[in-house]
């Protein structure tokens, strides 16, 4: 059954997992630093370094290998133990295992070979290290744990293209008045997103202001998909509103803002909000107040020259024709 992926930077009982490089051309995304994520040609061939740490007190032997992974209901999923695709079998770890003394750390290396006749698209897969404590005297059940990073590649001959769209954010109260905000979200790019971000509510009742609270993580939205991200942990007794909610999301280096007036409704209910005017449609609306007003002032000057001719043509000295 596929699960939730790990954070890369997560030590999970006793193993630490930390990815060491990124892309020079990736080197200010965020998303980057943590997972690998790359375009590539097909025919291309990548290496990334990366820790393993011993967080115990105990020898640890560590298995590193690839495993398959996919987008499924908006959420990364990553299969059982090591079942494949067509990622990992360009992917290979090196050194398979390692044998760490209490504490140790150490580096590692994957490869991922991308054949000249891959076909263009989005893979999915999780770099993993593996410890397993097997059972002993005192423990009947052995346990196995693994960390790990998630691999984004994307295979295409032409340019990288990577966009999303705030369509529209929900408010809502559940039953018991406990108020979130739902924003509704679409992948209109070619690269799968991970979607974060905060939103901020200010000038509501009074002129009150609830702060900023951050979206809750893990939606990852696949190319052209649509789904939801949640804002949760809002006071129950924040007031109706109506409040401005600016709401601020990120995949990466791709950033969007989307601004509405909201307003809370009653338990159990929702409200839709559409985003307000556009700072360009405001300046649209000025452009067009400022062309009427010329076009106004170009007809009132076009009617005083007639009105003057027609004056000027009445009161002249008619001269006899020879």
């Amino acid at each position: 059954m596929p699960t939730a992926a790990a954070d890369s930077s997560s030590g999970i009982g006793y193993i630490g997992f930390r990815l060491l490089e990124a892309p020079v051309v990736r080197r200010e995304d965020p998303r980057a630093l943590k997972y690998i994520v790359d375009h590539l040609k097909p025919g291309t061939v990548i290496e990334r370094r990366f820790e393993v740490a011993n967080k115990s007190g105990s020898r640890r032997e560590v298995q590193l290998y690839p495993g398959a992974a996919l987008i499924s209901d908006n959420r990364f999923l990553f299969a059982d133990g090591r079942a494949p695709n067509e990622l990992t079998r360009w992917t290979r770890v090196r050194p398979a295992v390692l044998r760490l003394k209490p504490w140790e750390k150490t580096e590692a290396k994957v490869t991922i070979k991308v054949p000249g006749t891959a076909t263009p698209g989005e893979r999915y897969a999780v770099v993993w290290a593996e410890s397993g404590t097997p059972p002993d005297a005192t423990h009947n059940v052995g346990s196995v744990v693994r960390v790990g990073t998630r691999v984004y590649l994307d295979i295409s001959n032409s340019g990288e293209y990577a966009d999303f769209r705030i369509e529209k954010i929900v408010a809502l109260r559940d039953k018991k008045g406990l108020p979130s905000v739902v924003a509704h979200v679409h992948n209109t790019g070619r690269r799968a997103l991970d979607l974060r971000g905060k939103l901020v509510l200010s000038d509501g009742p009074g002129g009150l202001s609830a702060g900023a609270h951050p979206v809750t993580e893990g939606t990852t939205l696949p190319p052209g998909g649509t789904g939801t991200v949640r804002v949760a942990g809002l006071d129950k007794s924040l007031p109706d509103g109506p409040w401005t909610a600016r709401l601020h999301l990120e995949s990466g280096m791709v950033q969007h803002d989307f601004s509405a007036r909201l307003i809370f409704p009653k338990p159990g209910g929702a409200s839709v909000a559409w985003a307000v005017i556009t700072s360009n449609r405001r300046i649209w609306y000025a452009a067009a107040g400022i062309l009427l007003t010329v076009t106004g002032a170009t007809m009132t000057f076009l009617r005083y020259r007639r009105y003057r001719c027609r004056r000027s043509t009445g009161n002249q000295t008619r001269v006899p024709s020879v």
